[in-house]
C-alpha cells in the first residue's frame, strides 16, 4: 500500500511497534524515480527511503518512555535526529564528481509486513544533468553487516533494482 495515500491525521493516531514481533533481518527500501529531471536549471530525482523503526530505535533510542512501544508522538519528536542520522549514510555524486544535494521533503510512517517504517521523502538535486549518478549507501553497515538496502529506480518505462550491502555499497546509475 502506498503511504502517499494516507492522510497525516490517520498517521497521527497510529501506534507503532509491538513487543511481540519476531526478529527479522535489518532492511530498508530505497526508491528513486525520474520525471523529466530538470527544474529551474537543476536536475532532480525524487526519492522515498523506508527504514525500519526498530533499527532506528536501536541506534537513536526513539522510545522515550522505555515501554517497548513507539508512538507517533515519539517518532515525531525525533524527526530531525532521524533525518540527520539517515542522510549521513546516503550520498549521490554526478559523473563530473560533483556531489548532489539531498533535500528532505517530509516524513511519514509506512507499515510493512515486518513492522513500522519511517518513510523519508526527498529530492536529489544536481547542479547539472549528469549522464551517470553514483549512489553511496552505508546505512547500518558499521553496526550490522547483515543489513540490506533494497533499491529500485524507475526511469520512465525502465526499472532497475539492486541489493545494497557492505560488498555492494556503491552503484552507478545510468540516466
Amino acid at each position: 500500500m502506498n503511504i502517499r495515500t494516507f492522510a497525516p491525521l490517520v498517521l497521527s493516531a497510529l501506534v507503532l511497534g509491538s513487543t511481540a514481533r519476531a526478529h527479522s533481518a535489518s532492511d530498508a527500501y530505497l526508491n528513486l524515480s525520474m520525471d523529466d529531471g530538470h527544474r529551474g536549471g537543476t536536475f532532480v530525482v525524487h526519492g522515498q527511503w523506508d527504514i525500519a523503526l526498530r533499527d532506528l530505535d536501536f541506534v537513536l533510542t526513539l522510545d522515550d518512555d522505555g515501554d517497548g512501544r513507539l508512538t507517533w508522538g515519539e517518532v515525531r519528536r525525533h524527526q530531525a535526529d532521524i533525518e540527520r542520522y539517515a542522510y549521513a549514510y546516503l550520498g549521490f555524486t554526478a559523473n563530473s564528481g560533483t556531489r548532489c544535494a539531498i533535500r528532505p521533503a517530509r516524513q511519514m510512517i509506512d507499515d510493512h509486513a515486518d513492522g513500522a517504517y519511517v518513510a523519508l521523502f526527498f529530492d536529489v538535486v544536481c547542479t547539472q544533468a549528469p549522464v551517470r549518478l553514483r549512489l553511496d549507501y552505508n546505512l547500518f553497515f558499521a553496526i550490522d553487516p547483515s543489513h540490506r538496502g533494497i533499491f529500485v529506480m524507475n526511469n520512465g518505462a525502465s526499472v532497475a533494482t539492486a541489493v545494497l550491502s557492505p560488498q555492494n555499497a556503491a552503484i552507478d546509475l545510468a540516466l
